[in-house]
């Protein structure tokens, strides 16, 4: 019996998938649950378990491909009986000369090229490579030995594209015969998640009209908060209290006093949002993703630190659902994590508003009071806000981002919890 493979919905907006990888080619055996496919969508990459035990007969998209959801895109044939080399009396005369064109692909040999991986090498050590990394080994002579000598940082210690560039890159990382053969440029192809980001940031900047205001913000009273207690919340809560949480909690409270940032526009009309949803954007090895916290305004500031917490670990460990990287409305970037003073992101569509979040550095600073002005140390961040000009005026902006300066300045601290 057939069974057909198609592809899955990954979440309630998601229309298509794009192939990244197959794990098993035409004639191989799989079982039920056995992860044998990855696709991915403009959100995240998953892995996709096999629908049924059997033998995988047909390969109806191949990676890159872009396939609507439902669409079938190979067969398992269930029959118990049936051997790799067997073709279903049920698969049409085209299907046939597709498996059959597959199976007779002459084989490389390997007495006339560089040592070059196989897709699957010793099954007692578990090992597998995916094409990109295959090809750049190939491009690179990367012997068999020395491949397997990499140590991978993917799931079950898989070898991945950033592994094996990082092994050429390394000083002595490579063997004595390959330094001893002049280095040349190495082009690769872009990753999918890499293609999705530039896709979405050219055609955010080909859409919404850039524009960006700075402010300083003194974040001492947080930042003597948090050094006062952060072990007592640890200890509660098994993870560190972050500064993000006072950031969004500000932003909210702005969002409240100015709704327009919380919209979008859809050709000429306004969409105005009733839910704050706000994403953050997380840097992760080979991208970024930007997961959501869904009605901020009804979250506390203790559930908003669990949430930041919860969904920056998901987001870095790839365990996120695709429905949880849409819906923002408005959208933060904390670059200050790497130490950088000031950024302008680029806006999140459909959002019309980003708030970028430098690094808190200590500052020499005029304090004003009654007594006098004078100078004292301060823990100083500067924070700028992108914003879509055909919706959002510069006073608009001006006005919005002031609001969060002052919410983190005067925040209530004593009744955080």
């Amino acid at each position: 019996m057939l069974v057909d493979i198609i592809m899955p919905k990954m979440g309630e907006s998601i229309t298509e998938g794009t192939i990244i990888e197959w794990r098993k080619n035409v004639g191989d055996a799989v079982d039920k649950d056995e992860i044998f496919l990855e696709i991915g969508t403009d959100k995240v990459d998953s892995e996709i378990p096999s629908p049924a035990a059997g033998i995988l007969v047909e390969i109806l998209a191949k990676p890159n491909d872009v396939i609507d959801v439902g669409k079938v895109i190979g067969r398992i044939n269930t029959d118990g009986s049936a051997k790799p080399d067997a073709v279903p009396a049920d698969i049409t005369e085209s299907d046939k000369e597709n498996v059959q064109e597959v199976k007779e692909a002459p084989k490389t040999d390997i007495k006339k090229e560089p040592v070059v991986p196989k897709k699957k090498l010793d099954k007692s050590k578990g090992s597998f490579f995916t094409p990109v990394v295959m090809k750049i080994a190939n491009e690179n002579n990367i012997s068999m030995k020395e491949l397997e000598s990499i140590k991978g940082s993917g799931k079950s210690g898989r070898v991945t594209k950033k592994d094996i560039l990082s092994h050429l890159k390394s000083p002595g990382g490579r063997s004595k015969e390959f330094n001893e053969v002049k280095m040349s440029d190495t082009v690769v192809e872009m990753e999918y998640m890499r293609k999705r980001i530039a896709d979405h940031m050219r055609a955010s900047l080909d859409t919404a009209a850039h524009v960006y205001v700075m402010t300083e913000v003194d974040m001492t009273d947080i930042v003597n908060y948090v050094n006062k207690n952060e072990n007592i919340f640890y200890e509660k809560e098994s993870f560190k209290l972050t500064y993000t949480p006072f950031i969004v909690n500000a932003v909210v409270k702005a969002i409240n006093q100015f709704p327009l940032m919380n919209s979008s526009i859809d050709e000429n009309e306004i969409i105005h949002k009733k839910n704050i949803n706000i994403g953050l954007a997380v840097s992760l090895e080979d991208g970024l993703m930007v997961p959501v916290i869904e009605n901020c305004e009804e979250i506390n500031f203790l559930g908003l630190c669990r949430r930041v917490h919860d969904l920056s670990v998901r987001a870095r460990s790839k365990d996120l659902r695709p429905d949880e990287l849409q819906g923002s409305t408005f959208s933060i970037s904390n670059f200050g994590v790497f130490n950088v003073s000031m950024g302008t992101p680029i806006i999140n569509q459909p959002n019309v508003g980003i708030l970028g979040v430098g690094a808190i550095k200590k500052q020499p600073v005029v304090i004003e009071s009654d007594l006098g002005d004078t100078i004292g140390i301060r823990s100083q961040m500067i924070l700028s806000l992108g914003f879509d000009h055909r919706l959002i005026d510069g006073a608009g902006g001006s006005k919005f981002i002031d609001k969060i300066r002052f919410e983190i300045e005067n925040m209530e601290l004593m009744d955080l919890f």
